[in-house]
């Protein structure tokens, strides 16, 4: 029996911990946890993205073995006063726009805190319609096209929800987002996993993420009579990789061949570096019919905390969605929705036009990461150049040669053991890139570690006192 979407699922994720800050002090420990479920036992399923423990009640427990990290990491980094370059979000103010546009929606219009339309606040809606048609060659229409969520994770999780069935098989790229694999678990389907390959530069030359390329006959083998959609991820969390035209051609002509639906995960669209061009999927000839385009206000506007998405697509996959939708969380949050209409109707005003923030923004955040690329070098770290996103993911196999026995548990992945080394040691924070794989595949990406550099400038100069301090010791 297909899993209804208000089934009684649960899986934690680092990326959930990340956004909701999880018991802060207690450790996720799955044999302690299900001390509280006595008629809980272990089944077959899923036995390899996890562990899962089936209740009598018929409640089922997902737990991945990398649900720990986000808790333990952070927990960690404030043990030792760590500065933390490993979560995904900006740590400095929003745009004077989008802030008093937020101010404006909660003490102006008292009846903005009151319910909105289910589907959306019109406003937004059809701002994001009038913005996004024009993007994407389409005439959108606010009601059928547009279904505004909580969080690009919302969108997420209804479109999983929504569209996939008992055994239906979803194709996820690897490097991943780690939400995809339990998301699509929690739906009754089967991840199938390809990953991008590296095709490294000359010696001593720094790695770029578009050096992580598909495999075409690899990633055509992965399609098969069962398989229900494709989740694409560009600009790519944690790589940073951009896909380019030519990749999404090849994905769009297996999508359009096997008649598969395309999950296109967007939310760093805006955030592109040295010239490259981000391309939604859904422009290219036949896939507007087959894609369902995610965004998120959060990462737009850096306003993590309002948890406002949305996703853009034909009417006859999201009126799916929206029964989803309706049936859960029915609504988002009418000021958030007010704010995030106020400030696109403000970046509408200036696009294409140097007073742009969706220029000026990424301008702004290339400077960032091109401050971590120097600094992390310093120390022999090789920082491979991101394309895109918040993200830049750093080559550590020099360590791994040079201390192979960090301390750790037998079969935990060297970057998680080595992570936990420079947050003890070296007081920097980052994210072991094994997580965002499936766990057949990690020890194949044990020596990259994720640092974020969407920070502010005192966060970035607290990163250079530590490097200085490690490269110091170097020296020694």
């Amino acid at each position: 029996m297909t899993p209804p979407f208000c089934s009684q699922q649960a899986k934690v994720t680092p990326a959930a911990a990340e956004e909701e800050s999880l018991c802060p002090n207690k450790t996720w420990d799955t044999a302690s946890f299900l001390d509280n479920f006595p008629n809980a036992h272990p089944t077959s399923s899923f036995q390899d993205s996890g562990t899962s423990f089936e209740f009598t009640t018929g409640v089922l427990l997902c737990f991945s073995r990398t649900l720990n990290f986000g808790v333990v990491f952070t927990k960690l980094a404030s043990e030792c006063d760590a500065v933390n370059l490993g979560q995904g979000f900006p740590d400095f103010p929003p745009p004077d726009f989008a802030v008093e546009a937020f101010q404006h929606a909660v003490s102006g219009d008292f009846m903005l805190n009151q319910y909105t339309m289910a589907f959306g606040y019109p406003p937004l809606t059809k701002i994001l319609a009038s913005f996004f048609g024009k993007l994407l060659g389409q005439e959108l229409h606010p009601l059928e096209n547009v279904l505004v969520t909580v969080g690009a994770y919302g969108a997420l999780f209804t479109a999983f929800q929504a569209l996939v069935d008992e055994g239906d098989e979803v194709i996820i790229i690897e490097p991943s987002f780690d939400c995809y694999e339990p998301m699509t678990l929690m739906a009754g389907g089967r991840p199938v996993f390809v990953s991008l390959k590296l095709t490294p530069t000359k010696d001593r030359e720094l790695d770029s993420s578009s050096a992580w390329q598909l495999d075409p006959t690899e990633l055509a083998s992965k399609f098969t009579s069962r398989t229900k959609a494709l989740i694409l991820n560009t600009p790519n969390n944690p790589l940073g990789k951009v896909f380019s035209k030519a990749e999404l051609e090849l994905v769009a002509s297996l999508c359009q061949q096997h008649d598969v639906v395309c999950i296109s995960d967007e939310v760093y669209q805006w955030l592109v570096y040295d010239g490259c061009q981000h391309i939604s999927i859904a422009t290219l000839p036949g896939m507007w019919e087959r894609t369902l385009t995610i965004g998120s206000a959060g990462k737009t506007f850096s306003v993590t905390g309002w948890k406002v998405g949305w996703v853009l697509g034909p009417d006859r996959l999201l009126k799916h969605l929206r029964t989803v939708h309706q049936n859960s969380v029915f609504h988002c949050p009418t000021q958030n929705q007010a704010a995030v209409a106020q400030s696109f109707q403000r970046e509408q005003l200036h696009f294409g036009q140097p007073s742009s923030y969706f220029l000026q923004f990424p301008q702004a955040m290339q400077r960032k990461r091109d401050h971590m690329i120097q600094s992390l070098q310093s120390v022999g770290l090789r920082p491979v150049i991101s394309q895109g996103s918040y993200f830049l993911i750093t080559d550590i196999s020099d360590f791994k040669s040079r201390m192979p026995d960090l301390p750790g548990a037998v079969d935990e992945p060297y970057d998680s053991r080595f992570v936990k080394w420079m947050i003890k040691n070296k007081g920097l924070v980052a994210i072991p890139v094994s997580i965002f794989y499936s766990q057949s595949h990690q020890k194949h990406v044990d020596h990259y570690i994720r640092f974020c550099f969407v920070k502010d400038e005192s966060t970035l100069q607290a990163m250079d006192k530590k490097l200085q301090e490690w490269k110091a010791e170097l020296g020694a």
